[in-house]
Parts: structure tokens; C-alpha cells; sequence
């Protein structure tokens, strides 16, 4: 579930989004090496069995318990599911992180459902027969991010996890919000978000309003999955935020 994926120095931990694996940051390791030691993880639920309780603290112990032999504070960098998942580590781990990236991630979805958007991915044609189908069907984006994430199996690719997971991690982001954990963090942090958003109007610049050491941007032409969507942007982004807090 932990992946070392080379560099040298500061461990740099890498969070994934909801229904995503460790695979799709591939395209992002060879320049964050430059910054530090970098690690991938696999959420559980995704390729692996859930916690028997599906609420946001109960993976945050099942990440820390995962990463528990890096015992130098990481960077930590998360991508929407990711993202929440890292400020809520941090939150609870204050010692363990010495920065933190959120990407597209926001505190408070309260009144949001995810029963439409299940029904839609529980009705996708999988298995899908091959890469081309993959892309075809999602669009180059978020194909390029299916295809790092589903299983591979003899007759094509299908979901590495069960619709009702994914559908229960997103509905308990519906019933309360995450305000609190995110301002207890005084890590220096980077918030990024996509133009395209999925989060709240607002929400993302007011985390950067009520935090100590925060820079939120924005990136332009970009939607959710906006290190795939702009990759020359986000690495800007990311690269200036490490060269700060790293040297």
C-alpha cells in the first residue's frame, strides 16, 4: 500500500483522490524527486479492503499506521480525497508533516449526496476491453487517470473497488464539514485549485484566510484533476511552494 518511489532527503508523500491509486501520480515523480524521498500510497478501499468504518478518521489511521516507519516530518501532498486526507493526518499528527499541498479539496459538502453519481458509475460498460475504450469513453484527462486506477484483468479494465465504498466515502463528506481540523494546521500549506472546480464557491481562499501560512491559487483551463489538466501550472505551483519551505 506504501510505494518508495526514489529521491533522496525529505520524504514527500503523495495522497490520491476518491476511485484513484498510487499509479496516477507516475507522471509527477520524476521532478518531485528532485525535492525530497518520494512515497506513493494506496487508499484502502482502493485495491484493498476498506475499514470496517467508512468515515474519514478511520483512514487517516489506517494511513498513519501505513507511513509509520517514515519518522521524518513529510511534505505531504493530496489530491481532492487526497487532500482532505492529508490535513486531517496533519491535523491529528501535527509532528508528522512539515508542509502540506492540497489540490481541489474543500471542508465543508454538507447537504451534497453521491446517489446520482453512483447510479451513473455503477451503470459504466465494464469491463472495458482496452486503453482505447478507457480513453474514449472518459476523454484523455480522466482516462489517463482511469487507466492508472483500475484493475487490469483478462478481459479488460474495471473499477479496483466497490461502488457502495466510494458512494459511502463521499456521502459522509455530505453529513459534516472538516472546518475545525483544518484550523487547528499551521504547517505551511499550498492550496490549489482548478478554475473547473468541484469544491464550494469560496470555500478554498477562505482556508487560506483563516490559516497562518497558506497561499491559495488558482489555475487557469483546469479542472478537478488539475495536476493532470495543467501539469506545467501545477508544477510551477508545487515546485516554488518546496524550493520555500525546503531550502
Amino acid at each position: 500500500m506504501l510505494y518508495d518511489e526514489g529521491g533522496a532527503g525529505t520524504p514527500i508523500l503523495l495522497l490520491h483522490g476518491l476511485m484513484g491509486s498510487a499509479r496516477t501520480w507516475r507522471p509527477q515523480l520524476p521532478w518531485l524527486r528532485e525535492f525530497g524521498h518520494v512515497y506513493t500510497f494506496d487508499a484502502a478501499g482502493h485495491g484493498r479492503p476498506a475499514p470496517a468504518e467508512l468515515t474519514t478518521e478511520a483512514f487517516v489511521a489506517d494511513l498513519a499506521a501505513a507511513t509509520a516507519a517514515i519518522t521524518e516530518p513529510m511534505v505531504v501532498i493530496g489530491h481532492s480525497m487526497g487532500g482532505l486526507h492529508g490535513w486531517m493526518f496533519t491535523a491529528a499528527h501535527p509532528d508528522r508533516v512539515r508542509a502540506l499541498v492540497v489540490e481541489d479539496m474543500a471542508p465543508d459538502f454538507q447537504g451534497r449526496t453521491a446517489e446520482n453519481w453512483a447510479a451513473v458509475i455503477s451503470a459504466w460498460p465494464q469491463p472495458f476491453p482496452d486503453e482505447a475504450a478507457v480513453l474514449e469513453f472518459f476523454g484523455p484527462v480522466a482516462g489517463r487517470y482511469f487507466l492508472a486506477s483500475f484493475r487490469h484483468d483478462p478481459d479488460g479494465y474495471r473499477l479496483h473497488g466497490e461502488v457502495p465504498t466510494f458512494r459511502d466515502i463521499s456521502e459522509e463528506w455530505g453529513t459534516r464539514d472538516f472546518w475545525s481540523q483544518w484550523k487547528s494546521i499551521t504547517a505551511p500549506t499550498l492550496l490549489i485549485e482548478g478554475e473547473h472546480t468541484i469544491t464550494p464557491p469560496g470555500q478554498m481562499r477562505a482556508m487560506a484566510a483563516v490559516h497562518p501560512d497558506a497561499r491559495h491559487v488558482v489555475i487557469p483551463e483546469a479542472g478537478h484533476l488539475v495536476h493532470d489538466d495543467q501539469p506545467a501550472a501545477y508544477r510551477g505551483e508545487v515546485g516554488k511552494f518546496l524550493r520555500r519551505v525546503l531550502f
